[in-house]
Parts: C-alpha cells; sequence; structure tokens
C-alpha cells in the first residue's frame, strides 16, 4: 500500500525534505565541479601561460630592475653615500657561490658601464669602473644633489648582456624633479642636438635620429667614445627600466642613427651621449611611447 506524504507525520516529512535537499545538492554540487573543474583548468592554462610571460620578463638580461639576475648579483661596499664629496664607490659582481667575476667582454676598450642616475632622471653619470686585485670594482663618484638613485652595472660575458640595478641614497631635503616634456630639440655644452623619429610604438624597431650642430652648422665629425660613434641609455619613467643602445657605424657629418625597440607603452628618458675635443657631452629627451 502506498504511503501519501500527507498521511506521514510532520517529523517524517521533515526527513524527507531533508533528503531531498540533499540530492538536489548534491546534483548541483556535481554539474558544478563539472563547470567548475572546466573553469579552473581554463584558468590553470591561463596562468601557466602568464607564468610562462612572467619568467620570460623575470629572465630578462638587460633591464636593470633586479640586483640578482641569470646567476650574477651585484654586491656593493656602500648604499648611502655623502652628499658632494667624491669618494671611491666599490663593487663586486659575484656568482651563485659568491665567487667575484672578474672576466667580463671588452666592449670598446671597457668591460663595465656604470650609470648612476637619480630616481627622477636628475644627475646622470655614465662611469667605468676599473677591476681590484680583489675582483672588485672601484670608481670615483660624486653624487651632487640629495635623493635616492639608481646604479646600473652594465656588462657581457661570452657575448650575453646582463645589467644588475642597485639603489644608492645621499642624505638631504630632496625636492624631486618633474619629468620634462617630451620635445624635439636640446642643448648641450653649446651644441645644438635635435631629435627626428616617427611615433614610436612598444615592441617596434624604429630609427632614432640625432643631428648635432654648433653655431648652425654640423660637428664635422665625433670622436670614438667607448668605441663607438656614440651611446644612447633608455630609462622606462616609473620603475627606470634599461635599455643600452649602440648607434649604426657611420653617419652624415653631425648626425647619429640609433635602431632601437622600447618594449612597453609610456615615457623614456633618454640620453644620448657624444664626444667631441676629448670631452663627452650629454643631450637628455623625453620621447612617448604608444602601444
Amino acid at each position: 500500500m502506498r504511503t501519501r506524504l500527507r498521511d506521514l507525520g510532520a517529523p517524517a516529512r521533515l526527513a524527507l525534505f531533508a533528503v531531498g535537499l540533499a540530492l538536489v545538492g548534491g546534483i548541483a554540487a556535481l554539474a558544478g565541479a563539472a563547470v567548475g573543474n572546466g573553469r579552473v583548468a581554463a584558468q590553470a592554462h591561463a596562468d601557466e601561460g602568464m607564468g610562462m610571460h612572467m619568467s620570460a620578463a623575470a629572465q630578462s638580461r638587460a633591464s636593470g630592475l633586479a640586483s640578482t639576475v641569470a646567476g650574477y648579483t651585484l654586491v656593493t661596499e656602500r648604499t648611502t653615500l655623502p652628499l658632494a664629496k667624491q669618494i671611491a664607490f666599490r663593487f663586486r659582481i659575484v656568482d651563485t657561490r659568491g665567487k667575484a667575476v672578474r672576466k667580463l667582454d671588452l666592449d670598446g676598450g671597457v668591460r663595465l658601464h656604470l650609470i648612476v642616475v637619480r630616481r627622477d632622471f636628475v644627475g646622470y653619470q655614465h662611469l667605468h669602473p676599473a677591476l681590484q686585485s680583489d675582483g672588485s670594482w672601484s670608481v670615483p663618484i660624486t653624487l651632487s644633489a640629495p635623493g635616492a638613485y639608481r646604479a646600473f652595472a652594465d656588462f657581457d660575458v661570452a657575448g650575453k648582456k646582463t645589467v644588475l640595478g642597485h639603489d644608492l641614497f645621499v642624505p638631504g631635503n630632496f625636492a624631486p624633479a618633474s619629468l620634462p616634456e617630451p620635445v624635439s630639440t636640446t642643448s648641450a655644452d653649446g651644441f645644438d642636438v635635435a631629435l627626428a623619429h616617427a611615433d614610436l610604438h612598444a615592441g617596434k624597431e624604429i630609427a632614432l635620429r640625432f643631428s648635432v650642430t654648433r653655431n648652425g652648422r654640423p660637428v664635422p665629425a665625433f670622436q670614438p667614445y667607448v668605441g663607438h660613434r656614440g651611446h644612447l641609455v633608455a630609462l622606462r619613467d616609473g620603475d627606470l627600466a634599461y635599455s643600452h643602445v649602440h648607434p649604426l657605424p657611420d653617419g652624415a657629418p653631425g648626425e647619429i642613427v640609433f635602431h632601437t625597440e622600447l618594449s612597453s607603452a609610456g615615457r623614456f628618458r633618454i640620453f644620448l651621449q657624444f664626444k667631441t675635443a676629448g670631452v663627452v657631452h650629454t643631450a637628455p629627451f623625453t620621447v612617448q611611447v604608444k602601444r
């Protein structure tokens, strides 16, 4: 004989209701798990792709965003430097065992570039430290304004470039400078420098063409600066991601051309350096890179 639900007592009806909820919940859970597992799998796949992307970015050897990259570490003797006083700045490049790395490739007569600039792009210096008998590197340096600086050690080993970065500090009252707006001309030590380029787009190689004149006339010739016609360092506004570019070996009188690729959109501060009459001149520009 069939038992109708209305014939059951209240406790029995409640028990059956609970069983029904459990069954519905179980079915929903199974369905949700199936969908959820699909989402998890899809998310895991996306995360894997992102992880691969981040890993590739993290392994970028030439950005200067880290003090340890590709098995090399920049170890400075000191991070706080005196204001407006020349000191011997010493540091080491060490491997994973903590052993000083000495065998760096020769580039234009030097083995290591040290770029030092305040984080608001003031006080740019391009130095070439000398290797010491204990495996450290040393160079005289004077930081004439207080603030937070970034030091970049730029070197090659077996043809592979590595750039390591480290913050330095100079005590004192610090008023950060605003990033100058992009312009096409500037002056440096009595020279007029013009920058011509097409629109800059992230990840696209472009020619940066500099024309250097004095009293309206192109500079007839440039002296080699560390083996090249000139040097160009680009630093990204915000994190100071670093790029160091060498120019084409030839050019018209007064002209220096670089082929470079800036990897992300945003503003960059670029520093052109060229040499005449035994003196190195620095011409900074701000450029805007589009997506």
